[in-house]
C-alpha cells in the first residue's frame, strides 16, 4: 500500500500525459481526421501506405533529418569532447569560458534561429562587404546546400556547451595518477588518449550521443526560425513536414501517421546506439 502511494500519483500523470495521447495518437493516424471535425472516417493502414510509397515530401524531409542528424551528431559530440578536454587543464579562465560555451544552451530554439537568421543575412554580408571574403558573401540561407551546412552550425554551437559539461564531468573522475602512470611507462598523448581517456569515459560517450541523436532528429525550432524548410523545402526536417501537414494542411490524420512511423524509426536507432556503446563500456 506505501508503494501505491508514492507511485500511484506518478504512474496516474504517466498514463494520463504519455499513454493515453500515445494510443489516441495511434487510432488517430488509422484516420482521415483533420482535426476540427468531431467525425472522422477509418481508413486502416492506407495512411502508412501512403506516406511509404507516395508521398515525396516525407522521403525528402527524412533524408534530409538523417544528413542533418549524421552530420550534427559528430560534429557536436567532437567539438563538446575537445572544448572539455582543454578546459580540463589548468587554465586560469577555464571556469569562465565553460560558462561562455554553455550559455547558448540557454537560448530558445525560435530565439536562437531569429539571430542566427540576422547574422546570416545582414551580419555575414557586411562583414563580406568589408572584407572580400566570399565565405561571408555565400547565400547562407537561400540556397539548398549552405542552408542545410548554416543550420548545421547553429545546432552544433547551441548544444556542443551542454555535452562539454557532461565530458567534464566524465574527464575530472580519471584518476589522475592512471594517466600519470602511462606517462611513465612511455605512452605518448595520443596513446593516453586512445587507450586510457576515451575507454574510460564510454559512459558519458552513450549519454551524449543518445542526447544529440534526439535533438538532431525531433530539430524543429530551430529549422522552423531559420529556413520554414526553404529554399523549396530542400532543408525540411521531419518533425517540421509532420506539423505543416497536421496542421497547415489540416490532414492530423496523415501527420499523426508520420508520427507513427518517425518514432519507430528513432527508437530503433536510438536502441542500436547505446547498445553499442555500452559494449564498449569499461569499470576502473
Amino acid at each position: 500500500m506505501r508503494q501505491l502511494v508514492f507511485v500511484g500519483p506518478m504512474m496516474i500523470f504517466f498514463v494520463s500525459i504519455v499513454v493515453v495521447p500515445f494510443v489516441l495518437g495511434l487510432y488517430y493516424s488509422m484516420t482521415d481526421w483533420d482535426g476540427v471535425s468531431q467525425h472522422n472516417r477509418w481508413l486502416g493502414w492506407d495512411n502508412y501506405v501512403h506516406i511509404l510509397t507516395k508521398d515525396p515530401d516525407f522521403r525528402n524531409a527524412f533524408w534530409f533529418t538523417v544528413r542533418f542528424t549524421l552530420c550534427g551528431v559528430v560534429l557536436t559530440n567532437v567539438l563538446g569532447f575537445l572544448l572539455a578536454f582543454f578546459l580540463t587543464r589548468p587554465l586560469r579562465t577555464r571556469l569562465a569560458l565553460r560558462t561562455v560555451f554553455f550559455m547558448p544552451n540557454m537560448i530558445g530554439g525560435l530565439l536562437l534561429g531569429f539571430i542566427w537568421q540576422f547574422i546570416f543575412v545582414r551580419g555575414f554580408s557586411a562583414v563580406g562587404e568589408a572584407t572580400g571574403w566570399s565565405f561571408f558573401t555565400l547565400p547562407w540561407l537561400g540556397d539548398a546546400s549552405t542552408a542545410f551546412w548554416g543550420t548545421v552550425i547553429v545546432f552544433v554551437w547551441q548544444y556542443a556547451g551542454y555535452l562539454m559539461v557532461i565530458y567534464i564531468s566524465s574527464l575530472s573522475n580519471i584518476p589522475q595518477s592512471l594517466l600519470e602512470s602511462a606517462q611513465m611507462d612511455g605512452a605518448g598523448r595520443m596513446q593516453v588518449l586512445r587507450k586510457i581517456i576515451i575507454p574510460l569515459i564510454m559512459p558519458a560517450v552513450t549519454v551524449c550521443l543518445f542526447l544529440a541523436i534526439s535533438w538532431s532528429f525531433k530539430v524543429f525550432e530551430l529549422n522552423l526560425a531559420l529556413t520554414k524548410g526553404g529554399p523549396y523545402k530542400s532543408t525540411e526536417s521531419v518533425a517540421l513536414d509532420i506539423y505543416n501537414e497536421a496542421f497547415t494542411n489540416n490532414r492530423l490524420g496523415l501527420g499523426t501517421a508520420k508520427a507513427m512511423i518517425f518514432f519507430v524509426i528513432v527508437a530503433i536507432i536510438t536502441l542500436i546506439q547505446v547498445r553499442m556503446t555500452k559494449q564498449r563500456e569499461v569499470e576502473m
